[in-house]
């Protein structure tokens, strides 16, 4: 048989990982690959002529097989996919954003022209989660997804939670190591892990669930203190990618901080670590955690998407059925206020008689159950802090009780996340 034969966009972290690793893989052959500067320096020798600084090169050489694509971003990677498509080349990506964006459109575009996009890299780095869903439990109805998807939330988290230090400190901190951008709001503010539940719960449900339609929250409030707080109560304080779906197809999906119990996995996942707790019929429940970015756990995960299609090229009409997309039905969107939850409430109120009671007052108006409530150290100001536990209940009220609690200051309101 012929080789299968890959062209490249992007040869970055991730391009190189590839690189290397496919040098192990007689029958893939890589044609081209397309970066920005030709004579930057790199840490891999390459052949003479490989690179290219034209990616329409790779888009539009009829020889090339498959587009593999490590640029990220909307565009310019949707004109080279959607390109490569028309063209007849399969395609292998691992650009989150892409996918939760566009990926109705890509999916379509790639069923019209019999072609396949795979995309195990763009969930969680190394951690084999797409093809599992698609293959081995494809006999399960999942019901929910719990999820750490972003390994620089989960290293500043983790780092303020071990050394009682503030968001601002760790952060400055994994810029130093390069664990953060120099400009981190993707991270920090749940963009990436949104991009990613957005794509996973698609899958997962199968039903198509709208980026928009997804709530977001980042970790940039979170206070050393609510560390402090969580663990004297049992929980660590996680970035958290939650997706359910109810029998009538109403789905809830959102990315926030939320309190998780030292009971959950998922409370042990700690640094740069991903990983993905998925709840069905007949599975029950089961995590997968490894690493969630790198040069070669992304590689791994981009390797085997090409090998998945160097197995079935030129051997049938219509390649890997069972990795294709096929979401005729939108998911009911579920607002964040409709949702019920747990919640933290971290207030500084007066340090006078009636205080605490005026608070369980106001709860129980909104028929809200108190699960715990302690009083802290009293200020020299002659404050207190007083950290809450609710029961669970609607958002919409407990936004309604923050708004009530005069003379008080709502320092943090933090969702608890359920086992």
């Amino acid at each position: 048989m012929s080789k299968l034969k890959i062209g490249i966009i992007g040869f970055g972290t991730v391009g190189t990982g590839v690189y290397k690793t496919l040098q192990n893989f007689p029958d893939v052959e890589i044609v081209k690959i397309a970066v920005k500067n030709i004579n930057k320096p790199r840490p891999v020798e390459t052949p003479e002529g490989l690179l290219t600084d034209n990616p329409f090169e790779i888009v539009n050489d009829p020889s090339i097989d498959v587009l593999v694509e490590l640029i990220g971003g909307t565009e310019p990677a949707w004109e080279y996919i959607s390109t490569a498509i028309k063209n007849g080349k399969h395609i292998v990506t691992a650009n989150k954003e892409l996918l939760a964006k566009k990926g109705e459109e890509l999916f379509n575009l790639a069923e019209e022209h019999n072609r396949v996009c795979l995309y195990e890299a763009a969930i969680a780095g190394g951690i084999p989660i797409i093809m599992p869903i698609k293959t081995i439990l494809a006999g399960n109805k999942i019901n929910k997804i719990q999820a750490i998807l972003n390994g620089t939330t989960n290293y500043i988290l983790t780092k303020m939670d071990a050394d009682g230090a503030s968001y601002e400190d760790v952060l400055r901190e994994a810029q130093t190591l390069g664990y953060a951008e120099t400009d981190p709001t993707g991270d920090v503010e749940g963009y990436d892990a949104a991009y990613k539940i957005t794509t996973l719960a698609t899958l997962a449900f199968k039903k198509r669930v709208k980026l928009e339609n997804v709530y977001r929250e980042g970790i940039t409030k979170v206070r050393k203190e609510d560390m402090t707080h969580a663990n004297e109560l049992g929980y660590k304080i996680k970035l958290i990618a939650n997706a359910t779906i109810d029998e009538n197809g109403n789905a809830d999906v959102r990315v926030h901080p939320m309190l998780v119990s030292n009971d959950m996995t998922l409370a042990h996942i700690n640094y740069v670590t991903n990983a993905v707790a998925i709840s069905g019929h007949p599975i029950g429940n089961i995590v997968l955690s490894g690493p969630g970015a790198g040069e070669f756990p992304t590689a791994s995960s981009v390797v085997g998407d090409i090998l998945a299609i160097s197995a079935e090229f030129g051997t049938t009409d219509y390649m890997l059925p069972m990795m294709r997309c096929h979401h005729d039905h939108k998911a009911n969107h579920v607002h964040i206020d409709n949702t019920f939850n747990k919640y933290y409430i971290s207030i500084t109120a007066p340090n006078a008689i009636g205080v605490i009671a005026k608070i369980g007052t106001i709860c129980a108006n909104k028929n809200i159950s108190l699960a715990s409530i302690m009083q802290k150290e009293v200020a020299e100001n002659s404050t207190a802090d007083i950290v809450v536990i609710t029961e669970k209940c609607q958002e919409k009220l407990i936004k309604e009780v923050v708004n009530e609690l005069d003379n008080c200051t709502v320092n943090s309101l933090i969702r608890v996340a359920e086992g």
